[in-house]
């Protein structure tokens, strides 16, 4: 056998005696250890020991290092325990203690009550306009279609899901915008018993009141009650009012393609109302869509069905008696801005008992609405002139240095032409959009193809369909009327609106840097069609009047962007509700948005805006007519008053946009026309009673005055004269009288006095036309090659203040100055015109009113931009 003797000191265990009372052979210590103080192996172990009697070791041995900050699984399972029966507890209590209320006030809204800025009333927004309808009423596709829009399994779930309201609470957190999480029972407890307010303490009744709702009522009795209390927008509570208020139809005849537009309308009733707000229907067809493949998904419509189903184009808006005239644009205007910026959702706005302060002038408004009614709406006359139905209007008024909108004109008549023509998006803005392009090109420093830095001074090739360079899309515009100019400075490119110059320098800018700086003087971001590239120099995109009057009163402002508000003070009982910060921010530099003006002032002065001059203040500005003549805009500013005007062609009844060829008996309507009449009507009667401001400027260096401009010599320019340049109004400031300056600032930064600056004045104008400066030695003659730049002026010229054309060519040879360091500070104000100016040759003087055509004159083929 192989078994091994034992060792030493070893003895054998009977198999009967208990483990625990096996004596151990050997209580020793171990081998290699010293013997040590320990229990007595007489006694056992010391009482009050946890040392087990097999291993030796203390079971109550101390947690030590990281092990100490964390919990053992038996305080784990405690806590567990602990938070489960608090839970427990709580929905027990709640249960008990929250009863279902009595129906919200919401079944009897008030109206809300909107103020004109000094406190009197400008209009209420009517009553609550409710029918109900019992459930068998509605037909069964029309609850499809809000059930597949809404909550699918609404029949077969329970009155709460948890799972849902977790996930939208979670996507609140992570950034993805307010979602609900809440069933067609949550809804409906919000709608009927409790509000819309989005605080912890309604959502937990909510979420208690559903559940008891849900054991207590019927599936059918909460669909009921749903459909009769949500809100569809156009003031219609209930599927009825909806179904009268959209397809002029009772609920029961609805088809499933419009019980799928109404139940589009649950999500988001004002911005998906496709006649209200034309510019959202892309995102409400979307939705649509999705409800009727939701209805597909659920076998409540087939395959075959759903591709026959076609959008159904709902009726014309009819407001309500009280919002007649230009109340109705004011009003929706305000809730647009609400809305919008968060301030009050929808349909807590539609609860009503609001009081809102708005920042309309109530003056200024009518003096806007006076404005428009003389020099246009009062002259439309559609049975002499057929394109006269056509004629629509929009007009924004700011304060530049509180952002405030003090005048609105909407429309003709709110109850007659629903759309607000000053806040939609789908009429191209035209070369309004140009000073932006220089804006940029000053606040970007940036240069020409070839270098040279761009200035008002820096000459461009002018030239009728010139191939813009440096860019991989071809593109070559066209100038208004065909005209060619040959190398022209950027500032008389301004004067003259020249296509060419401007798409050629958006490309030396950059499309992208230009977007940039549109977006930071105030144009939205997601404006339609705002792509960049060439074309978008020319006016593109297609910003509401609203919008571009926000990028304009940055300009005036020197380029501090202050957001604009409609809305001064908002109150419901005694609380006042907290509007948006407005702090202001520098969206370009000063010397990009003065010098800016500097060129915008020649084009009130010498360009295609001098009808501008009959409002009798000193004011920088831009003409603009759409593509195919769609629309005209006039944008312009004072220094304390910024005013954007624009006149559209629409058809009333198909919406569709139309030319403006042949409207009010004339064959082209520019900017430069009716638009810059009302602007100067308005601007003169809006500014009665203060004293003129001059423009304070502090301009680029090398921003002076242009030299004269050239003569066109163009073979595709139609004979013609154009008409006369109006001379200044009467009350126009004497050559001599200097013009208060801008003192009192309203905002805080610019209440410090300035040191009194000497003014430019137009001294020995005449004298410096006539004479050359006299100069040692004509300049030498660049290399072949060398990009030509404009020639610099003698001083005397320099002081001219753009007084108009030239009735000569230069002389042959031209002082340089000393070149300035640092950026030059002017002052502009509009001194009268010097006499006996020999008129200037008939092509140069309509080259000068590029805008402006004669009546005997045919339109011209529409060009691709202008």
């Amino acid at each position: 056998m192989n078994d091994q003797s034992p060792p030493p000191g070893w003895t054998p265990r009977d198999p009967d005696t208990p483990k625990a009372n096996t004596p151990k052979a050997n209580t020793g210590p171990p081998a290699g250890r010293a013997p040590g103080p320990g229990p007595d192996p007489r006694t056992g172990p010391t009482a009050g020991s946890t040392t087990d009697p097999e291993t030796g070791r203390n079971r109550n041995r101390k947690r030590t290092g990281w092990r100490r900050a964390f919990p053992t699984w038996r305080m784990l399972l405690a806590g567990i325990l602990l938070v489960a029966l608090l839970i427990g507890g709580a929905l027990i209590a709640g249960y008990l203690l929250v009863d279902i209320p009595p129906a919200n006030a919401t079944a009897t809204a008030q109206s809300n009550l909107y103020l004109y800025a000094d406190g009197s009333q400008l209009a209420r927004d009517g009553e609550v306009n409710r029918v109900n309808v019992a459930l068998s009423q509605v037909p069964r596709t029309v609850q499809e279609t809000v059930l597949a829009a809404e909550d699918r399994d609404f029949y077969s779930e329970r009155a709460v899901d948890p799972k849902a309201m977790l996930r939208a609470a979670w996507n609140t957190l992570a950034g993805r915008g307010t979602q609900s999480g809440s069933t067609i029972t949550q809804q409906y407890v919000k709608n009927y018993y409790l509000g819309q307010e989005q605080t912890v303490k309604r959502k937990a009744k909510e979420f208690f009141i559903a559940i008891k709702l849900g054991r207590e009522k019927s599936k059918d009795y909460i669909l009921e009650g749903y459909l009769n209390t949500s809100y569809f927008g156009r003031n219609a509570y209930g599927i009825q009012a909806a179904a009268q208020a959209y397809y002029g139809k009772d609920v029961g005849r609805l088809t499933t393609a419009e019980g799928a537009y109404l139940a589009t309308l649950l999500n988001s009733p004002s911005a998906f109302d496709v006649v209200a707000h034309p510019q959202s229907r892309g995102r409400a067809l979307a939705r649509w869509n999705y409800v009727l493949d939701g209805m597909v998904k659920k076998n409540w419509m087939t395959a075959t069905e759903r591709a026959a189903v076609r959008f159904p184009e709902p009726g014309k808006v009819r407001p309500a008696a009280g919002l007649s005239g230009q109340r109705g644009y004011l009003v929706e205007a305000v809730k647009d801005y609400i809305v919008e910026h968060k301030i009050v959702d929808d349909k807590t706005l539609s609860e009503g008992g609001y009081r809102i302060t708005t920042t309309i002038d109530k003056r200024r408004q009518n003096a806007i609405v006076a404005a428009t009614d003389k020099q246009l709406i009062g002259k439309l006359d559609p049975q002499t002139h057929k394109a006269d139905r056509v004629v629509r209007a929009g007009g924004v008024s700011i304060d530049p240095a509180t952002g405030k909108v003090v005048a609105m004109y909407g429309g003709l008549d709110y109850t007659k032409q629903y759309v607000n023509n000053a806040t939609r998006h789908d009429y191209q803005v035209a070369s309004t959009f140009k000073p932006f392009v220089f804006a940029s090109a000053v606040d970007n420093d940036a240069r020409t193809q070839d270098g040279r830095r761009i200035t008002p001074n820096t000459l461009y090739n002018g030239d009728n369909k010139r191939r813009v360079v440096g860019t991989r899309i071809p593109y070559a515009p066209e100038n208004e009327g065909q005209q060619s100019y040959g190398d022209i400075t950027v500032n008389t490119a301004t004067d003259l609106s020249v296509n060419t110059v401007f798409a050629q320098m958006v490309v030396d800018v950059g499309t992208e840097k230009v977007k940039r700086t549109a977006i930071a003087l105030g144009i939205p971001e997601d404006t339609p069609n705002f792509d960049p590239g060439p074309a978008m120099a020319l006016g593109t995109l297609q910003a509401s009047v609203l919008d571009m009057t926000q990028a304009y009163a940055t300009l005036a402002d020197h380029g501090r962007y202050t957001p604009y508000t409609l809305v001064d003070k908002i109150s419901k009982g005694d609380e006042d509700v907290r509007l948006p910060d407005r702090a202001p921010r520098q969206a370009v530099s000063r010397e990009a948005a003065d010098t800016t003006t500097s060129m915008l002032v020649s084009v009130v002065d010498n360009g295609t805006g001098t009808a501008a001059l009959a409002a009798g203040r000193p004011a920088a500005g831009k003409t603009g007519t759409a593509e195919l003549d769609r629309s005209a805009w006039f944008a312009a500013y004072t220094p304390d008053l910024v005013t954007v005007v624009s006149v559209m062609g629409q058809d009333p009844d198909t919406g569709a946009l139309e030319s403006l060829y042949g409207a009010l008996g004339e064959d082209r309507l520019g900017g430069g026309g009716y638009p810059a009449r009302i602007w100067a009507q308005y601007t003169k009667t809006a500014l009665a009673g203060s004293d003129p401001l001059d423009f304070d400027l502090e301009l680029q260096q090398g921003a002076v005055p242009s030299p004269p401009p050239f003569t066109p010599n163009n073979p595709e320019q139609p004979p013609g004269t154009a008409p006369s340049r109006p001379s200044r109004p009467a009350d126009r400031a004497a050559p001599n009288a200097p013009l208060p300056r801008r003192a009192d600032r309203t905002r805080a930064d610019r209440t410090a006095a300035r040191p009194q600056r000497a003014r430019t004045r137009a001294v020995g104008r005449t004298a410096a036309r006539a004479t050359p400066a006299p100069t040692a030695e004509p300049p030498p003659e660049p290399p072949p090659g060398t990009p030509a730049e404009a020639p610099a002026e003698a001083p005397a010229v320099r002081e001219r203040a753009r007084a108009g054309p030239w009735p000569a060519p230069p002389p042959a040879s031209w002082a340089a100055p000393a070149q300035a360091v640092g950026p030059r500070r002017a002052t502009w104000s509009s001194p009268a015109r010097a006499p006996a100016r020999p008129a200037a040759p008939a092509r140069a003087r309509h080259a000068r009113v590029s805008d402006r055509r004669s009546p005997s004159t045919p339109p011209p083929r529409p060009a691709a931009d202008r």
